[in-house]
């Protein structure tokens, strides 16, 4: 009989998540963390903040819908981007399901932006290896706003006739492979410097609801949540009502004016990962919400 190999591979982590809503009526605001270690939690802070919010949000005023300039802090711009993620897959590719379709080496988005894969990123976390037990790469995925690289999975590297990069799901699976530890480059800015350096805008803690319209362009439709506020000549002025949002996501990322450092981001809408807060322009609003 032949020698036979097995493939043993284990990973070990833990995982913390604090999250809190408070409520002045008819106001309420939300604040979450999420981390590997929960001393790097502060609920106290979390509190402050989302109370703060709730407060500043008793008192709301409506605006007209339209373009506006917005600065999404880390929960809305990962809830918003990580609709990207699938389109990274070489599947999604070779199945012309994927925004990145003839679009692969071209100028998509803004210089400013770079993404990549990094289950090694000392914020991230998860396996070292996929649902396949191949060991998973660091992939540069947007380089200066240029896609440069997939994923793949076993299957779909020997089409391709790539190597594989460790992010393949368990089989039997229909999707393939997907970035899951996403790491969205950052700058040098804040939150703060960004409402400083804003003249008319608005600050939007989080989203929600967020469903995709086309596929293609990449257009998401949803709403804003648990604090919307105006930003004027630098400071923030009163609470808003909420809008629904139709935008474009190549679009969004082609607007891009300033970005805070990336941090472990945690929402709703999408899973975890490292995304900065941004500061876009011509961001669209389509319609007042009702609540």
């Amino acid at each position: 009989m032949g020698n036979s190999r097995g493939l043993f591979a284990t990973y070990r982590e833990t995982h913390s998540q604090f999250s809190i809503t408070m409520q002045e009526d008819p106001a309420a605001s939300w604040a979450k963390a999420d981390s590997a270690d929960v001393r790097e939690i502060h609920p106290q802070k979390l509190a402050e903040r989302a109370s703060k919010k709730a407060h500043l949000a008793v008192k709301t005023s409506e605006l007209a819908p339209g373009r506006y300039t917005v600065i999404l802090e880390p929960a809305a711009v990962l809830d918003l981007v990580g609709f990207l993620f699938y389109d990274f897959a070489a599947t999604a590719v070779e199945d012309k399901r994927s925004c990145l379709n003839n679009r692969m080496g071209k100028q998509l988005f803004a210089k400013n932006i770079s993404i990549s894969d990094d289950v090694y990123h000392p914020l991230q976390k998860g396996a070292p290896f996929d649902g396949e037990g191949m060991p998973r790469q660091r992939v540069l995925l947007v380089d200066g706003g240029v896609p440069k690289n997939l994923v793949y999975s076993r299957a779909s590297a020997k089409m391709a006739r790539q190597r594989p990069t460790g992010h393949g799901f368990a089989l039997p699976n229909e999707y393939g492979e997907a970035p899951m530890n996403l790491v969205i480059g950052g700058g040098d800015s804040s939150v703060e410097k960004m409402v400083a350096s804003t003249d008319r805008g608005l600050l939007v803690t989080r989203l929600w609801y967020i469903r995709e319209v086309d596929p293609y362009e990449k257009v998401m439709t949803g709403m804003t949540r648990d604090g919307l506020f105006l930003v004027e000549n630098g400071k923030l002025t009163r609470a808003v009502r909420n809008f629904r949002f139709n935008q474009s996501l190549i679009e969004m990322l082609n607007h891009v004016e300033r970005m805070s450092p990336a941090v472990r981001a945690t929402g709703e809408e999408s899973f975890e990962m490292v995304v900065p807060a941004m500061k876009i322009g011509n961001f669209r609003f389509s319609e007042v919400t009702k609540f």
